[in-house]
């Protein structure tokens, strides 16, 4: 149990890349936490946003291979906001206080639909160049809970703990998965209780993505198609908001795929990103692009070949 915790990747993540605090807001208690790596010199980073249950380091797996390839990698971790609005409003500052102007965002679960409304919060001086939303939903009330949202700030965190623990997944799981969800139950241990409450609110907070404000960004949407607490319909509408978005779908992976099917997640971010390649808003060293591109193709080809049963398919519509 617990193996990713000790895994040398791991360690060798935290002793390298250094955590950093950030406020930008008037209240000194909303502090941002995130991880900033790559080269500096890049502008259009890609940024992560985690889960109700996720640290910043849920991500540890995509900061060490991609800024391996060159690219500028930031993974954030939310301070305590209690609406979208907010929400928006204290990224934008993060983003004005680091000196991006626009930024490629991947949103897992709540995270996906917070990097929706920042893009829809900023469409008429856009910040967000493109969006990859894995096991995301475009609107709240598919948890049936837009009714308990104003209640979460009074539960205790035992009681918020075990909401968030019965969308995990049980039954018997191969071992990267339950490794995976052993990692995300630490990770939410470590979570205070106005930590979880802000963003139980926020995941279920009454609100919904207006598709028609940022219907011209490139999307990729990205799902599993084993058990998820995304219901196929909640999936289904994420489809129907997004007729342009490439789909990239593994077959395997359950809630979190960036932890326990990270090769293949890698994979879709890079395939993604490539269409950015020699603009401004590449998020990669130019210098690393063609022996990236190379080992992207041949990563493909030999996914394709030799995993076809485990990995799922990329599909651009």
């Amino acid at each position: 149990m617990g193996e990713i915790k000790v895994s040398p990747d791991y360690n060798w993540f935290r002793s390298t890349v250094p955590l950093k605090k950030i406020i930008v807001d008037d209240d000194d208690s909303k502090v941002w936490s995130l991880y900033d790596a790559g080269p500096r010199n890049i502008r259009c980073p890609l940024i992560f946003l985690p889960p109700v249950s996720g640290t910043a380091d849920v991500f540890f797996q995509q900061i060490l291979a991609l800024t391996g390839w060159g690219y500028r990698v930031i993974a954030l971790q939310y301070p305590v906001y209690w609406d979208h609005l907010e929400f928006c409003d204290g990224f934008r500052k993060l983003l004005d206080h680091l000196q991006l102007d626009k930024v490629h965002l991947f949103g897992a679960s709540l995270g996906g639909f917070l990097a929706q409304k920042f893009a829809e919060y900023t469409h008429k001086s856009p910040r967000v160049q493109s969006l990859i939303l894995c096991n995301s939903f475009s609107d709240t009330s598919i948890f049936n809970q837009t009714w308990t949202a104003n209640s979460f700030w009074l539960m205790p965190a035992f009681m918020l703990k075990k909401i968030v623990l019965g969308n995990f997944a049980s039954g018997p799981l191969d071992p990267e998965m339950a490794d995976g969800i052993d990692f995300m139950v630490d990770r939410l241990e470590s979570l205070g209780q106005s930590e979880l409450a802000s963003r139980l609110t926020l995941n279920c907070q009454n609100s919904y993505v207006e598709p028609h404000k940022i219907r011209d960004i490139p999307v990729t949407i990205m799902d599993v198609f084993d058990q998820s607490a995304l219901s196929t319909e909640a999936k289904e509408e994420m489809y129907k908001l997004y007729p342009n978005a490439r789909r990239a779908h593994l077959k395997t992976g359950g809630n979190f795929p960036y932890l326990c099917r990270s090769a293949e997640v890698n994979l879709y971010i890079q395939i993604h990103l490539l269409q950015f390649h020699g603009t401004r808003y590449a998020a990669i060293d130019p210098s690393m692009v063609s022996a990236e591109e190379l080992e992207v193709q041949k990563i493909s080809l030999h996914t394709s070949n030799e995993h076809e049963e485990q990995v799922g398919t990329y599909e651009h519509i």
